[in-house]
């Protein structure tokens, strides 16, 4: 069935701006109205069904998208870094947007964001709260780190944030109860900060263990550098692994090089950083451990093999296995680190989509056979 109408919503904190295409005569209807659920849908039911709306992602969030399709209206959120726009336009108001994003939806030029559920949603926010809570205390340690060198303090060994470290930080004392009462707020700061990451990451162990992407987790897990947090950051970031191939997740995460060729050149540069942020940097971290050698899995990795299938056992020692290959080739060919494990987070992902995606299969086969 071919949408009658196609509907672009430029939304605003307190306001929306409506511009509707009619596909059969190109007549355009615009509104403006308050940013409220109820308000646009009944701006939305004036037209002749079926319709189809779209706007952009942004901090507005999932909310009227949900309400729409709640109420039988299709409607989708197009990715914002994928959106057309003519290199001269200098003209940008929120009624040429919305008209945009209707013309772009007629033509099937959006590309549409995954909407996830409630419950999904939530999930993923306490990710993103255990990952502001990690930067807030590592901008804190860094303040007491660099107050001391300003003063010509140095901590006379290697690794800080120790037990150890902590006592001696606990003994520098300054003469002047300025400089004193500046740094013990920094360094009450620091711990302060410390205590709430710990008591995050308690009730994310909780929750990961129960949430709907336990099975995934799990099996995240068995690859090195994946434990419980960033397996769970990776699970509910990504949501359904069943979307991508093993070579097309590099490409949604941002993972591969980006391109300018034109006629017999060809030119790559930087990775591309689209898609998900969070997964991405989560997949950089990861991918620094399997430098370090491997020969079998020992400590928490073997216990945790042991709570997956044996398929998935399986193919997760491959994975760790050929991960520390590739490492191995970059290091004998002098390649730059930096360069280097940004390669094996691009191939981490694969093999994290080659554990993820058939649990995920699996899992929809059994709920569509019940």
């Amino acid at each position: 069935m071919f949408e009658h109408t196609f509907i672009g919503l430029d939304v605003h904190a307190v306001s929306v701006v409506a511009c509707a295409l009619d596909q059969r005569s190109g007549e355009l209807e615009r509104a403006a109205m308050a940013a409220e659920p109820a308000v646009v849908l009944d701006w939305v039911r004036r037209f002749e069904p079926p319709v189809k709306a779209v706007y952009e992602s942004g901090p507005t969030g999932f909310v009227l998208a949900r309400a729409l399709r709640d109420a039988g209206v299709d409607c989708v959120v197009a990715a914002s870094s994928k959106l057309l726009r003519a290199p001269g336009d200098r003209v940008k108001t929120d009624r040429r947007d919305a008209q945009v994003l209707a013309e772009m939806l007629a033509v099937g030029r959006v590309t549409e964001v995954r909407i996830p559920d409630p419950e999904q949603e939530a999930l993923r926010d306490v990710s993103r709260l255990r990952a502001s809570a990690a930067r807030d205390l590592a901008h804190a340690r860094q303040h007491v780190n660099a107050f001391l060198l300003r003063h010509g303090i140095r901590y006379p060994k290697e690794h800080k944030w120790t037990l150890e470290h902590g006592a001696w930080l606990r003994r520098q004392h300054f003469h002047d109860p300025v400089l004193q009462f500046t740094y013990d707020s920094a360094v009450e700061q620091a711990e302060l900060l410390n205590i709430r990451l710990r008591r995050i990451d308690q009730h994310l162990a909780i929750i990961a263990s129960t949430c709907q992407y336990a099975p995934v987790i799990n099996a995240l897990m068995c690859l090195r550098g994946i434990q419980v947090v960033t397996g769970f950051g990776l699970a509910v970031e990504i949501g359904d692994w069943t979307r991508f191939t093993g070579s097309s997740i590099g490409s949604y995460l941002g993972l591969v090089p980006s391109e300018q060729s034109s006629g017999p050149s060809r030119r790559q540069g930087p990775i591309t950083k689209a898609g998900n942020t969070q997964a991405r940097k989560l997949l950089i971290e990861a991918a620094w451990q399997h430098r370090r050698p491997f020969s079998g899995p020992t400590g928490r990795l073997a216990r945790q093999l042991d709570l997956v299938e044996p398929a998935t056992r399986i193919r997760a020692l491959e994975g760790n296995h050929r991960l520390h290959h590739r490492w191995h080739n970059f290091d004998a060919r002098t390649k730059t680190p930096v360069k280097a494990n940004t390669a094996v987070a691009r191939e981490l992902a694969g093999w994290c989509w080659s554990l993820a995606a058939p649990l995920q299969h699996e899992h929809a086969e059994r709920m569509n056979a019940a």
